[in-house]
């Protein structure tokens, strides 16, 4: 671990950090200093941390902001100890010294490699943005951070919009440039078919015109046969050639109705199976490929004057 600066904080002198920082702020802070480095003299890395941020809420002093990510470095916390170090450094190496604004810097260098980088934007009015299900702002904004290697989440989701969700895998030193965008159901939602819509019904219809065929025929069988009983006298009487293509124009009429309605009545079955297999269905598209992409890029390098975590409306 680099050396942490215990020297003293340079109270009621007129550098640019201290400009503007009353003297009783200046002391309160240089209390807390000392304090947070006995705790990280002691290895007591949350104390020191605790001290460190409260020292800070009274005085923005780059020593602070050094001794905070030594201690940072030692609780598994990659990201605020570059935003910390990169707050020491920002007046150069006066008020560290050259040993420890270089080890700072170099740190950071090492940090930009390890950790990836997101720019996520969102211009849809009052849309919510959340990076693994925190929420980040309230469109129209920007968020810009690094971030731990991994698969992250982002999510922008509105009333009255579907969610936008897009899901990446980041490696290390890599930059995800991302501009979500929503859109409604109807822009998004398509319906399709398995067969063209006519289909079905054909098959439907060409069933019932078969049945409707049958009962004509059954129909006219009857008539054959009422025809037939109606020419013998109850006492009968003997087969004539007349009666006989009477019974058999009835017989061969009833079979023709029979088959009708066997061939009618299968074709409305399948016709109304078809019917149900042939809804429509929805699906979703993406709209001419205008959809959320995912840019993978080298990320900022230590020279960068980039901003750390922080979201521009």
């Amino acid at each position: 671990m680099a050396q942490r600066v215990d020297t003293p904080l340079d109270v009621g002198g007129n550098r640019p950090w201290a400009l503007g920082v009353p003297r009783d702020e200046q002391q309160a802070a240089q209390a807390l200093f000392f304090e947070g480095n006995e705790r990280l003299r002691e290895s007591v890395f949350v104390e020191a941390t605790r001290n460190y941020r409260r020292a800070l809420r009274h005085w923005n002093h780059p020593a602070i902001h050094y001794n905070l990510a030594l201690a940072l470095m030692n609780l598994d916390q990659p990201i605020e100890v570059y935003k910390h170090l990169k707050a020491a450094v920002g007046h150069g190496p006066e008020p560290l010294d050259s040993g420890r604004y270089e080890h700072a810097r170099s740190y950071n260098a090492l940090l930009e490699k390890q950790l990836a980088w997101v720019d996520v934007k969102c211009d849809e009015e009052g849309a919510i943005v959340t990076l693994n299900g925190q929420s980040l702002f309230k469109a129209p904004g920007r968020y810009q951070a690094f971030i731990r290697p991994g698969v992250h989440s982002i999510v922008a989701f509105k009333d009255g919009y579907l969610p936008t969700e897009k899901r990446q895998p980041l490696m290390p030193g890599e930059k995800a440039e991302l501009d979500l965008e929503l859109y409604t159901e109807d822009e998004v939602i398509r319906y399709r078919r398995q067969w063209a819509a006519w289909i079905p019904w054909t098959v439907l219809g060409a069933g019932l015109a078969a049945a409707g065929g049958g009962g004509v025929l059954h129909w006219k069988a009857n008539g054959s046969f009422r025809d037939f009983d109606s020419r013998i006298p109850p006492g009968g009487r003997q087969m004539t050639p007349e009666l006989e293509g009477l019974r058999r124009t009835g017989s061969r009429l009833q079979a023709g109705a029979v088959g009708a309605y066997s061939l009618g009545g299968a074709a409305v079955v399948t016709g109304t199976v078809l019917l149900y297999l042939n809804r429509q269905r929805a699906y979703r598209i993406n709209p001419a490929e205008q959809g959320p992409t995912m840019v993978i890029a080298p990320a900022v390098d230590a020279e960068s004057k980039g901003v750390v975590g922080t979201v521009l409306f």
